[in-house]
């Protein structure tokens, strides 16, 4: 069986998990030997123009928020990420009817990765973020090569937009765009559009354009994936789907499970190093309305032999330098290669518990803090190396 070339994205909302938060899941299934880099940008004002991946637009007039981003470290824009005012968004790689014109994904205007890393550095909630993206989208366009050696390598794209309260599943077609809100319960996506008919904001010319291309009858009620899919990863859909199902049954979800499913090989959610496109990076966040949000990455291929990192907006949080990829040909940054020599080359079963153990320790410890933080006996200051121990403990563990 051919598995197509796709990632993965999941939600779940607060009413299925343990602690009430919202959990926010995501494998970045890239290129093989595409080193994806975890670094923090701080917000702030910027210059009126903004280059980013293939083209120059206008910066916000506003400040940016500070943003974490798990990117290939080729483009300006991300895989996925998080900003300090508590949103995440994970993108998906989406093939579409609509491929002349707006919708000529060939041509370079913004990727849908710098609509991305655009909609955490503008927006303050989910909606914002939704918002910011959309706009751009209708005004600049999405399209250009999406790997850096393969210019036949391009799409559209689809999005989770989550933050402490709701979700949005985005999805577009050229410039075209649908959106859907969710308020409870889970979701997931992968590489085909999966809007149907409850849509709950779109852009202003889809039915007109729609009916132009003699998609839609204007008469029946109209669906967004039945008018503009030209196919999709429906297998790996319905395995996330499937997997979610079973980990929210008892409505007590955590993000140890979210963990589960991103390492999960059987459903080729977890793509290894030797896969043609194998998972180059994965992150989980835990979003809370009145606590702590905490978001983990792996920065580093294969989550099943990888250790989620945790990082915590704090007033002056600090990430290793290790996770960012040097100026060069291979961008090989020293976590990338200290974890291909000693886990996913030569596999090593102690190094792999050790990890494991690593990670349990981890999460007891963020469990412990976040209970304390409620009762006032610790500040969030404290937490400002969290991530940066994390990646310098992972770096002696591999001598």
């Amino acid at each position: 069986m051919i598995f197509p070339k796709s990632c993965d994205t999941f939600i779940v909302l607060s009413n299925l998990t343990k602690h009430k938060t919202v959990i926010f899941g995501k494998n970045s299934d890239r290129p093989q030997n595409e080193v994806q880099e975890v670094v923090y940008i701080k917000g702030g004002r910027r210059d009126s123009k903004l280059k980013c991946t293939y083209i120059t637009i206008e910066e916000s007039s506003n400040p940016i928020n500070d943003v974490i981003l798990s990117k290939p470290a080729w483009m300006w824009g991300a895989e996925m990420g998080a900003n300090d005012k508590n949103v995440v968004i994970g993108n998906e790689a989406v093939w579409t009817n609509n491929n002349e014109g707006d919708g000529d994904a060939r041509q370079k205007r913004l990727l849908g990765m710098d609509l991305l890393r655009l909609g955490l550095e503008r927006g303050n909630s989910a909606e914002d973020a939704l918002n910011v993206i959309t706009t751009l989208l209708e005004m600049y366009g999405q399209g250009g090569p999406c790997s850096e050696h393969d210019d036949s390598h391009f799409y559209h794209n689809s999005y989770i937009i989550a933050d402490p309260k709701e979700a949005w599943i985005l999805e577009t077609s050229g410039k075209l765009w649908v959106a859907e809100k969710l308020d409870s319960g889970y979701r997931n996506i992968s590489n085909g559009l999966t809007i149907t008919t409850k849509i709950d904001k779109h852009s202003k010319n889809l039915h007109e354009v729609a009916k132009m291309m003699r998609l839609w009858d204007g008469q029946t009620e109209f669906n967004f994936t039945e008018c503009f899919s030209s196919g999709g990863d429906e297998l790996r859909q319905q395995e996330g789907e499937k997997l979610l199902k079973i980990a929210t049954a008892e409505s007590s979800f955590d993000v140890k499970d979210m963990f589960h499913i991103l390492r999960h090989k059987e459903s080729h959610i977890c793509r290894g190093c030797d896969d043609t496109f194998p998972t180059q990076g994965s992150q989980v966040s835990s979003l809370s309305s009145d606590g702590i949000n905490v978001h983990w990455f792996t920065a580093t291929p294969d989550p099943s032999v990888s250790l989620f990192k945790p990082f915590i907006f704090t007033s002056n949080p600090q990430i290793s330098p290790y996770t960012k990829s040097p100026n060069e040909p291979l961008r090989e940054h020293y976590l990338y290669n200290l974890h291909a020599a000693h886990v996913t080359k030569n596999p090593n079963k102690n190094i792999s518990k050790i990890l494991k153990d690593m990670e349990n320790g981890c999460l007891e410890e963020i469990d412990d803090f976040i209970k304390k933080n409620k009762l006032g006996q610790n500040s969030l200051d404290e937490l400002d190396n969290l991530m940066k121990k994390c990646v310098e403990t992972e770096i002696k563990l591999y001598g």
